[in-house]
């Protein structure tokens, strides 16, 4: 097997191994919901490591005939994994009482292992039978990934992710038939022809989505109708018909009429909107009684701004009391394609002109406009939970600083939620309302911020400059005349208050009056059972309410169920500790059955292995943190996951081939250098990021692209020189050392998620320079300090 067979493979193998990952991201998004996708895929990613314990305990796998068979296994699996846990039956909506599924999860995480198990064996053995080439090899290894994390996006952009996944387990095939014999080229070649037969039936391989998902239950009801399905790499839009869809949030009790038709649109088969018919000779008078309408009573109507318009009934609502100009910014730039072209003539064209997708933050710093109304309608067609550990950089202090910048002197910050009791979503709102403006020097935030429910929504409003006489009185006349509920306006007494939709303890009032008051806030903030404080750039968990000093009180508040924390996406500890214990076993193992040979204590092979931890550690402790830094500059989740992962992963690759070449790359003190960078970058991050925002997307993209080279460069060399060194003194210990590296690289992105929460991500940066910095004392601890040759 020569390196000009084994380098290619070993790209494709790695091309197919990142896809595949990224794939099934968007697959079980859809199937189960975006926390368990995490969860599963974070336990299956430890078949790499566990491929390293597999070679340390049975040294003779490594045999080079092997590693063609190895990586047709792989490709196989790619396609057979996403078959085999497309049947099981688990569904994470019945844990609480079905206790069934957890035996299903355990078979969803071997059955979605197994490829990374076998993609493993093939990148360990190559890396222990041709180590005086390992940097070569590991280049081609991160650049195969780097690559598939971005040609995978542009794929999801042309077909769903399942049928995606045969396409890419032909690319694994294909790899292994340029280093395989007759017999692996032949049985290469069979299966790459299944791979497209299956891709091009899809009808045969539809993922199974949960029936607790929102658009399983709408399309439960007699009559209801599945119209179409788009896919994108951002996510798949379902356009439906059913009698589930009433969309109108909040509505008036006193609204007595029909509403007009609506049409369904479901995000990944949960987040559910509607679509509200209007003919042109029809005016929607329902919209008057929605609670959003306030904003329209009390103030101008010259200048608006719709974010998160999605279905398109804020757009209507505007409309409807004759706004002059009306703007729409989203974050899905498949929805709006989807509106404003298949479903222009049900839409009534509300996207046709001055629509815009992307961060509505960013969009404002970019045009710098100003408006008497901005509004945003947190709404779906029912309440549901939130995803407690993703970030949301729409609600942070930054953002809410950005949103009333733009306000014009008299405008108004319309917010709208589904109530979703306890109270928690709409304290932490306002605490960030008040923390942004009194960072912008306003004085008197009590007098500023208006707050009413209906039977089923909360509406928040917001100014720069206090409420004024004449705006509260039309804020009473408004809700009197629809029967809403005053929560807080500047002076409410408590009997104003809990008149139309009583709650037993006016719980509302109370909290948002003690919220707002200056002297109690600090109190309430540290006495209530929530974390409601406000959230910042650095760590924009806006959805994390939970003290951990209080589980056993949420526990009990909640009807002593767990359902809660598993609806609230808490599920971070419980992965953790999964993936802990079983990366200690993974790790342990070798030792226990005593990799025979040198295994003595004195042995400085086996005090090196640490190096390898910290590495993983680090590269992780540095990536995730980066694509985080790069959502606000480039404005979309998939887009700065494929930048990043590109960049750095290719860069990386750049880096690993030229310490092959270069010999003065492979040198220790590299690592002190990436430990300064990093240090560097999170400091100037922020600054860069800024300055970039206001550009197109594709100067930002290649931007991003010229700012990480220089770190990715770096980080591409320790690990093959690591291996290297490791390498002359006892070969042995290579894919012991894989395996390390493996289970920590998985361990450290749930750590790193668990840090930002605690300290932010720029913590997180400083770990992984220490991270760098530990390698580096391993290093000179464990061998002597001078150049390799």
């Amino acid at each position: 097997m020569t390196l000009s067979k084994i380098s290619p493979a070993i790209f494709l193998l790695s091309f197919s191994a990142l896809s595949y990952e990224i794939a099934l991201t968007r697959i079980f998004s859809i199937s189960l919901w975006y926390h368990f996708a995490f969860m599963v895929i974070s336990i299956a990613m430890l078949g790499i490591g566990a491929s390293g314990t597999v070679l340390s305990i049975y040294p003779e796998l490594k045999d080079p005939s092997k590693i063609p068979v190895y990586g047709l296994l792989s490709g196989a699996w790619i396609g057979l994994s996403y078959i085999l846990a497309n049947m099981v039956p688990f569904d994470p909506a019945r844990l609480p009482w079905d206790r069934i599924q957890i035996i299903y999860i355990f078979i969803y995480y071997i059955i979605i292992s197994v490829p990374f198990f076998f993609f493993g064996l093939s990148i360990a053995s190559a890396f222990s039978l041709i180590r005086e080439r390992i940097g070569l090899l590991y280049g081609s290894d991160l650049l195969g990934a780097g690559t598939g994390s971005l040609v995978i996006l542009l794929l999801m952009s042309k077909v769903s992710p399942e049928r995606a996944v045969f396409l890419i387990s032909a690319m694994a095939l294909a790899g292994t038939f340029i280093i395989g014999e007759k017999k692996v080229r032949v049985a290469s070649s069979i299966l790459i022809a299944a791979a497209f037969f299956l891709f091009m039936a899809p009808g045969l391989t539809p993922p199974r989505m949960s029936p607790y998902k929102g658009l399983q239950v709408a399309l439960s009801y007699p009559e209801a109708e599945h119209i179409r399905t788009y896919h994108s790499p951002f996510s798949r839009i379902d356009v439906f018909k059913s009698p589930a869809v009433r969309f109108a949030p909040g509505l008036s009790l006193k609204y007595l009429d029909a509403l007009p038709e609506q049409t369904g649109i479901s995000i990944d088969g949960g987040e559910m909107h509607a679509i509200t018919h209007v003919k042109d000779n029809e005016s929607p008078g329902f919209l008057q009684y929605l609670p959003s309408a306030l904003a329209y009573e009390i103030s101008r109507r010259e200048d608006i701004l719709i974010l998160e318009p999605r279905g398109g009934l804020g757009a209507l609502l505007a409309e409807y009391y004759d706004s002059k100009n009306i703007y729409k910014v989203d974050s899905n730039p498949t929805l709006i394609k989807v509106i404003r072209n298949d479903l222009r003539d049900i839409s009534h064209g509300i996207y046709s002109k001055n629509t815009w997708h992307g961060l509505g933050r960013s969009w404002l710093q970019t045009k710098g406009m100003h408006f008497d109304i901005i509004d945003m309608p947190l709404l779906g067609t029912a309440p549901s939970g939130s995803f407690g550990i993703s970030e949301d950089y729409r609600f942070t202090v930054e953002a809410f600083k950005e949103y009333l910048l733009h306000l014009k002197d008299t405008g108004i910050l319309s917010i709208t939620l589904f109530i979703l009791p306890p109270p928690r979503v709409e304290l932490r709102l306002v605490d960030s309302i008040i923390a942004a403006m009194e960072e912008m020097g306003i004085k008197d935030t009590e007098k500023n911020i208006v707050a009413l429910r209906s039977w089923g929504t909360i509406s928040i409003m917001a100014k720069r400059f206090p409420f004024l006489h004449e705006e509260i009185e039309g804020i009473k006349r408004f809700t009197k005349g629809r029967r809403f509920d005053l929560i807080y306006y500047p002076g409410i007494r408590e009997e104003e208050t809990n008149i139309y939709v009583k709650m037993p303890a006016n719980e509302y009032f109370k909290a948002f009056k003690a919220l707002i008051a200056p002297e109690a806030r600090e109190s309430f903030r540290r006495d209530y059972i929530f974390d409601i404080k406000s959230v910042r750039d650095d760590a924009p968990f806006f959805h994390y309410y939970l003290k951990l000093k209080n589980i056993r009180a949420i526990y009990n508040m909640m009807g002593e169920k767990w359902q809660y924390f598993i609806e609230e996406g808490y599920l971070l500890p419980a992965v953790f500790i999964q993936v802990l214990l079983l990366s200690i076993i993974l790790v342990l193992l070798p030792a226990a059955q005593g990799v025979k040979r040198n295994t003595a204590p004195n042995n400085p092979g086996l005090g090196f292995l640490p190096y390898f931890a910290f590495l993983g550690l680090g590269f992780m402790f540095v990536e995730i943190p980066l694509i985080q830094k790069m959502m606000l500059p480039l404005e979309n989740p998939s887009y700065a996951v494929a930048t990043v992962l590109t960049s750095l992963l290719i860069s990386s690759g750049a880096g690993s081939i030229l310490s092959h070449r270069f010999s003065g790359f492979r040198n220790s003190s590299i690592l002190v250098g990436i430990s300064i960078l990093i240090i560097a970058y999170s400091l100037l991050l922020p600054i860069t990021s800024g300055f970039i925002a206001s550009y197109p997307i594709s100067i930002k993209i290649i931007s991003t692209f010229v700012i990480l080279t220089p770190i990715g460069l770096l980080m591409g060399i320790p690990f093959p020189l690591g291996l290297k060194i490791l390498g002359e003194k006892n070969q042995n210990l290579i894919p012991w050392a894989w395996a390390i590296n493996g289970c920590f690289s998985v361990l450290a992105p749930i750590l790193a998620v668990m840090l930002a929460m605690l300290a932010g991500f720029k913590t997180v940066l400083w770990a992984g320079a220490a991270g760098y910095l530990l390698a580096f004392i391993t290093y000179r601890v464990s061998f002597s300090p001078s150049p390799q040759p």
